[in-house]
């Protein structure tokens, strides 16, 4: 098996957009070698604990109504071009991800980890949860088959928030400065939301290689 780790933030749209892509890669080729794992990465690691009003949030960061709007145009265009209808006026807020990441790492342990993190793309894109409240990520691991009631206690300490900051603080000494960001192997970074063929002759060219014992 081939390692594929991928930086991301459950708030990111590049990052629903490059994992829509992925899926459908790794469903064209059933047989592929990728072993994946989620690694945290804050877009926003100042954020409040109690988030922000999104359209404040965006207003903020990009410098205006309509500077947020131009910067949007192209996340829409590529959303649709996925197939993706994503709701951002369902969104109210944008939340602190930590909590997120927590629940990440933790389905991760029990071997839900993917199954969580489509799960939390969802609740945030097409549904406008708020993915910081703890009843909200408790419900997100129920139905991925975690227990809810430890996700919540673990939601309500202190449990791995410091390994969570390390990892994400690792992650940008590392020299990642975007994501999503996929790192095939250990040393081959591919950066972005990849089109469907690109992740396909990347799966081809590794099984070739497998085969030939190169």
């Amino acid at each position: 098996m081939v390692k594929l780790d991928i930086f991301s933030d459950p708030i990111c749209p590049w990052c629903y957009i490059g994992k829509t892509l992925l899926d459908r890669a790794l469903e064209s080729r059933p047989d592929h070698p990728f072993t994946v794992e989620w690694h945290p990465y804050q877009l926003n690691p100042d954020m409040p604990p109690e988030g922000m009003d999104r359209r404040s949030y965006l207003e903020t960061k990009f410098g205006g109504k309509e500077a947020a709007f131009e910067a949007y145009k192209p996340v829409v265009a590529r959303a649709q071009e996925a197939g993706l209808d994503i709701a951002f006026d369902k969104i109210a807020r944008t939340p602190n991800t930590l909590d997120a990441h927590r629940l990440t790492h933790w389905a991760g342990i029990e071997g839900r980890q993917t199954p969580v993190v489509a799960a939390l793309f969802r609740a945030y894109f097409q549904d406008g949860r708020d993915i910081a409240d703890h009843e909200v990520l408790a419900d997100i691991a129920d139905a991925a088959g975690l227990d809810a009631a430890v996700i919540l206690k673990l939601l309500q300490s202190e449990a791995d928030r410091d390994e969570i900051l390390a990892r994400d603080t690792g992650a940008r000494e590392m020299g990642v400065t975007a994501v999503p960001t996929f790192i095939v192997a250990g040393q081959h970074a591919v950066p972005g939301a990849q089109p469907v063929e690109l992740w396909q002759k990347v799966i081809d060219d590794i099984a070739a290689q497998i085969a030939t014992g190169t």
